[in-house]
């Protein structure tokens, strides 16, 4: 019993604790929330680390069907996932103290950010799809409460079309389960897979509705349009979560729908695998353009998330237990990483006032910390060795010259090359414009300076990370690749 419970404490902790702070502190006091919220995600990191040391645990609830019900479980993605999403929330609550200091509502965002973390959490541990679908959809609606937050015009609009996709990226995916269920007894992710008698035109087309269902919510084309609308109307902290953690519960729904209950051998060689490579691909390249065409700071950093994304589907599009390896291990490098380029995105914005990237030249001379940890975490998406955006592309590649996907074996790391190419371009122009602003540069009136070390921890903990995952990746190298050979 004492496994189930920590398990559900995972999810039901945070869930309460956000409830009881939209019961008890209706007034906005900064320093109580503060300690609160500190409170609640310190105790939830000990609880996911706990959960990730235990047996496999598997909690049953009540039946959605005689044949279906919701389930719990706690095996090694849930694992990962489960750590990721914990750490990451406490590094980006700490930011977000000082960021939101000055503004109104914090309660509520403040409220949603610990519903949310629950939720997800949920997402992670769910053990069949069923119980992952109803999961889902509740992060939708505890998360379309960052874009809506400033309550602008333009905030409206954004989660309006934030909202508008995810809908009918649910639907898609619930029409998906619907053929599913009845090919793949009880939906299961342990122990699951198809049904002896399994129609394969129902399971192929299902298998299409998931992919673009669950690859809205990762951004892939072509129901990519809410990620660059979105970000840039939304506060940092939430932009950092929604394209660090949020984009990967998409992921996350694909790996459990593909490889957990149809099955990766099943869908090999088939029109399903051609279809998801080439909107992989086109994606990865589409975002890369469209990032280094844009002037705006948050929106280019969307646009990169786009990509940066879809080299994930890419890896997860082979079908092999190397493509499955690499991309997770791409997926948490880049959640790392992108979290931090949208805290440094939030602190410049906050310090100067400067949301277009030619604001920024000059910068680096007044906020040189955050300048640097914005470099080392740019290096580290462009691939730079022995960042750890490097290794994850290394496998990525090297899974895909060892795929049988055909042509794809050599279209696929050339895309990725032309676009780490374009990502050098427009991540680390920044960094020189910077540094360097040239001899017309006019000094600024005030001085902007560093932010507050609050804002400042988070950032380094997130550059550190980006350069350290790479450098000591043999642990995580050796835990993807044992998961990945495990679903084979």
């Amino acid at each position: 019993m004492g496994r189930e419970l920590v398990l559900i404490l995972q999810i039901l902790f945070p869930v309460v604790a956000g409830c009881l702070l939209f019961v008890l502190n209706r007034k906005d006091n900064h320093n109580v929330q503060k300690l609160y919220v500190s409170a609640v995600l310190a105790i939830e990191c000990g609880l996911v680390s706990a959960g990730s040391f235990m047996q496999e645990t598997v909690v049953e609830g009540f039946c959605v069907t005689p044949s279906i019900r919701l389930l719990m479980c706690n095996d090694g993605l849930s694992r990962i996932f489960g750590v990721l999403v914990a750490f990451v929330w406490l590094l980006v609550g700490i930011y977000s103290f000082r960021y939101l200091k000055e503004t109104k509502k914090q309660v509520m965002f403040y409220g949603f950010y610990l519903i949310a973390l629950g939720v997800l959490e949920g997402l992670g541990l769910a053990g069949n799809l069923v119980t992952f679908y109803l999961f889902y959809e509740w992060m939708t609606l505890m998360t379309v409460p960052f874009v809506f937050y400033n309550r602008t015009a333009e905030a409206t609009r954004a989660g309006r079309k934030y909202l508008f996709y995810s809908v009918a990226g649910a639907s898609f995916a619930l029409a998906g389960i619907f053929l599913l269920s009845g090919n793949a007894e009880g939906l299961s992710f342990a122990g699951g897979g198809l049904n002896a008698d399994a129609d394969t035109t129902q399971v192929l087309l299902a298998a299409v509705l998931l992919l673009l269902g669950f690859g809205t919510k990762a951004g892939m084309f072509p129901m990519h349009g809410w990620l660059p609308t979105a970000h840039p109307v939304a506060p940092a902290p939430a932009s950092a979560v929604l394209s660090g953690i949020i984009t990967k519960a998409g992921v996350l729904g694909i790996i459990r729908s593909m490889y957990y209950v149809i099955g990766a051998e099943y869908l090999v060689g088939t029109y399903v695998q051609t279809v998801f490579l080439i909107l992989a691909l086109i994606t990865v390249f589409m975002g890369s353009m469209l990032a280094y065409k844009e002037k705006v700071l948050k929106k280019r950093l969307a646009y990169s998330t786009v990509s940066q994304v879809s080299y994930v589907l890419f890896g997860l599009a082979l079908f092999t237990p190397a493509g499955l390896a690499a991309a997770l291990l791409h997926m948490i490098f880049h959640s790392v990483i992108k979290n931090g380029l949208f805290l440094f995105a939030g602190t410049v914005i906050h310090q100067t006032g400067e949301e277009r990237v030619e604001g920024l030249c000059g910068m680096g001379k007044y906020m040189p910390v955050t300048f640097w940890c914005f470099t080392f975490a740019s290096l580290a998406l462009v691939g730079i060795p022995p960042m750890s955006g490097f290794v994850s592309k290394w496998y990525l590649a090297k899974g895909a010259m060892e795929a049988p996907v055909g042509a794809f074996s050599y279209i696929g790391p050339a895309v990725l090359l032309v676009s780490a190419l374009l990502t050098a371009g427009y991540l680390l122009s920044v960094t020189a414009d910077g540094f360097l602003p040239g001899k017309d540069f006019v000094e600024p009136t005030p001085e902007p300076g560093e932010g507050h070390v609050s804002m400042l921890i988070p950032c380094g903990i997130f550059a550190a990370a980006a350069l350290l995952l790479g450098v000591f990746a043999s642990p995580l190298v050796e835990l993807v690749t044992k998961l990945g050979t495990s679903l084979f």
